[in-house]
């Protein structure tokens, strides 16, 4: 893993594409990811299109991150504008490295004195919670949600797609502990992955949201992006081919209302906010 040190010009991006709907900017504290998903979308971005080092062996991280946030968000404020905040978009704020670097950790404290209106913590790290105090605490200036990626229950399945990104059951864990800390919770099903029938159940009780994407509707190319990573080729490779259809959301969706109430389950794109 090469891993780097960089001064971000800015650590706010404008919110477009997927995210505008609701969201006013992405928080990325790093570039890169250590957790080298198979479907990554990021994978088919510039970011990494014209890197020369494979998409999991480097991350840079903005040291200036949180020094960054609070001086983008006086503007913004001074503005008048408002600040729904979706960290992160194209990393996870919780590399292994951020057990030593504490880039995000940063920006959380800097969000106790310069708090936004929205943030959404999306991650598939079971080290958000070492940040429960901080977070629990900034529930009480903004309004916060902790997005966690379960893409699935079956390990088999998760280790085809992702197999150095964090364990099902040690996630599941995370949402737990940060529910039970009364931090809002959400399960990102995201991308959905071949699960088994009992999945629904096991998330009862540890979220207050779901929230449904698929390969298809999630990559911000209707599906182009993971075409090009070669995910049909894949589910095929491992007879999981009936899991790849265009329309799965549904299917899933529809499964997971059998369990939660109708409002606790959402889609992508249009009900990713949750303003």
């Amino acid at each position: 893993m090469k891993t780097t040190e960089i001064l971000a010009k800015q650590i706010l991006t404008e919110a477009k594409g997927y995210l505008n709907v609701g969201f006013t900017h992405s928080l990325n504290p790093y570039s890169g990811c250590a957790f080298s998903c198979q479907y990554c979308y990021v994978r088919e971005m510039p970011i990494q299109r014209f890197k020369d080092i494979p998409w999991g062996e480097w991350v840079d991280v903005k040291i200036n991150a949180a020094e960054n946030y609070a001086k983008e968000w006086k503007k913004l404020r001074a503005k008048n504008k408002p600040i729904h905040l979706f960290m992160s978009s194209a990393t996870d704020p919780y590399q292994p490295i951020e057990r030593q670097a504490e880039i995000t950790r940063g920006v959380l404290e800097a969000m106790m004195e310069c708090p936004p209106d929205h943030l959404q913590i999306q991650t598939r790290s079971p080290l958000v919670t070492r940040d429960i105090d901080l977070i629990k605490e900034l529930t009480k200036r903004s309004n916060v949600i902790v997005s966690m990626t379960v893409e699935t229950d079956r390990e088999d399945v998760k280790q085809i797609f992702a197999p150095y990104a964090p364990g099902i059951r040690l996630r599941m864990k995370a949402l737990q502990e940060m529910h039970q800390a009364g931090i809002p919770t959400q399960a990102s099903i995201s991308p959905v992955l071949p699960f088994t029938p009992d999945f629904p159940k096991k998330l009862l009780g540890i979220v207050d949201h779901i929230w449904i994407d698929t390969l298809n509707i999630g990559d911000g190319a209707s599906g182009r992006r993971s075409k090009s990573l070669g995910m049909p080729e894949l589910f095929k490779e491992h007879d999981l081919e009936k899991w790849y259809r265009p329309n799965i959301h549904r299917s899933v969706e529809k499964y997971f209302k059998t369990v939660f109430p109708e409002e606790m389950v959402r889609v992508s794109k249009e009900e990713a906010f949750l303003g």
